[in-house]
């Protein structure tokens, strides 16, 4: 009998194994290609540097084969490579006529372009630019809201407003993970955020008491929380704290306007960065578009 053959979604795994570094700044490894004389994309190394990013591209990526080899017979990687600009703009133009929202199909083909380690992947499918106005996360009322009452976890709440924590960072937090400096300013360390990477975060000036009487007398490896809720709304507490915290780092100044072109003059770069880091973050414009604004 001959060898057993892989199946292509056992060379997709491989493949975007190969490809990950967790951990590795994203920014040293862009700083070292740029000296190296590459040109690089704007917001690609051409390496994954967290995991839930590789869960997200791997779902995008395992789709697209599948439907290469259901509808093309493409068996191996061997056979779709030489295909890969053909094949993903035919996949991303049938996705587009199926009314896919322009982010979903932006991150479609930024997995492919990764994927396939090519930039300018299906560069002529037209897909739309996303409009600020028609994202809707975590603004105003939402459905799962009426699944989750505020006042039953005050604890997770509280925290969640003045550390401005992710979901899968909460839920890690150790008591001994929320301290006090000799100031008396409060600080929670993360300790595997986003890419892998640590962090010190700072909690609300005046809010110092909130997160420290929940570890006061506890075991400092004990979790803070058994349970966080899963309709609670974390990234709206995000981004709650990264407007106080702006507005602390930037006394006198009001938030960047919500609508129009962001000009320089409208925002303190330096109070921004310090959030962007609070948060977890590497890139200002982020936090600038999605949380300050």
């Amino acid at each position: 009998m001959g060898a057993h053959r892989k199946s292509i979604v056992r060379e997709v795994i491989e493949r975007l194994d190969a490809k990950m570094a967790i951990g590795a700044s994203r920014h040293a490894a862009k700083q070292e290609l740029r000296q190296a004389g590459q040109r690089i994309w704007t917001h690609s190394t051409g390496h994954i540097h967290a995991f839930k990013t590789r869960s997200g591209y791997q779902e995008h990526t395992i789709r697209f084969v599948r439907w290469a080899r259901d509808e093309y017979h493409i068996i191996s990687l061997a056979q779709l490579d030489p295909r890969a600009e053909e094949l993903a703009s035919t996949y991303l133009t049938q996705r587009l006529a199926d009314g896919k929202s322009p982010s979903t199909l932006q991150t479609e083909r930024a997995a492919l372009r990764l994927f396939f380690d090519d930039r300018a992947l299906a560069e002529s499918v037209p897909i739309p630019k996303r409009v600020r106005g028609e994202i809707t996360r975590s603004r105003g009322a939402k459905k799962h809201d009426r699944y989750f009452q505020p006042a039953n976890w005050p604890g997770q709440v509280n925290v969640a407003q003045v550390a401005g924590l992710r979901r899968h960072e909460l839920r890690a937090l150790r008591v001994g993970d929320i301290f006090q400096d000799h100031d008396g300013r409060a600080w929670v360390h993360v300790r595997n955020g986003k890419g892998g990477l640590s962090r010190k975060v700072p909690v609300l000036a005046g809010q110092e008491v909130t997160v420290l009487q929940l570890v006061a007398g506890r075991d400092p490896e004990s979790l803070v929380f058994e349970r966080i809720p899963k309709h609670m709304d974390v990234h709206s507490y995000r981004r709650g704290y990264a407007q106080a915290l702006y507005l602390q780092y930037a006394p006198g100044r009001m938030l960047p306007p919500a609508t129009g072109r962001l000009q320089r003059s409208d925002y303190d770069l330096q109070a921004a960065e310090r959030v962007s880091w609070a948060l977890g973050h590497r890139r200002v414009d982020v936090v600038l578009r999605h949380y300050l604004r």
